[in-house]
């Protein structure tokens, strides 16, 4: 027979157990929640399911010849060398933007064709080397 220490010390292990699934499941549901998903153009072409209120993070090259800028907004189409999408973005864009380079957009897809970005995240390979204090003083 349990004794009533052995009792309460499981009862409290029960409760601890409970309480610590409860926190996982919620930060775990708060992750998924908030997560951006990454997609390359040949990845929203093929999914059959696509939901156009989600936002999400578009990423691929940037199209050589194919950056317009007018004085509202910049489009560009990203490329993943199998398929494109146009994107449309007003503000500016990092140092880093160029043609043939990687991009990230973040935004939301107008249909599989064209994507509207609230912001745009240029990459940079491993060997990236700020500009030297010589570049600079040229400038």
């Amino acid at each position: 027979m349990l004794t009533f220490k052995v009792k309460r010390r499981i009862i409290y292990l029960g409760i601890f157990c409970f309480t610590l699934f409860l926190c996982f499941f919620y930060v775990i549901k708060t992750l998924n929640q908030s997560l951006l998903y990454f997609k390359t153009p040949s990845e929203i072409f093929d999914d059959q399911n696509l939901d156009l209120s989600k936002e999400i993070r578009l990423g691929g090259m940037v199209k050589k010849n194919s950056i317009k800028v007018n004085k509202r907004e910049i489009q560009f189409i990203i490329t993943d060398l199998k398929k494109e999408i146009l994107v449309s973005y007003k503000g500016t864009v990092p140092n880093l933007f160029l043609e043939e380079k990687g991009v990230i957009a973040e935004g939301k897809l107008k249909d599989k064709k064209f994507f509207i970005a609230n912001r745009v995240l240029a990459k940079h390979d491993e060997n990236y080397k700020p500009p030297s204090e010589n570049q600079l003083d040229k400038k």
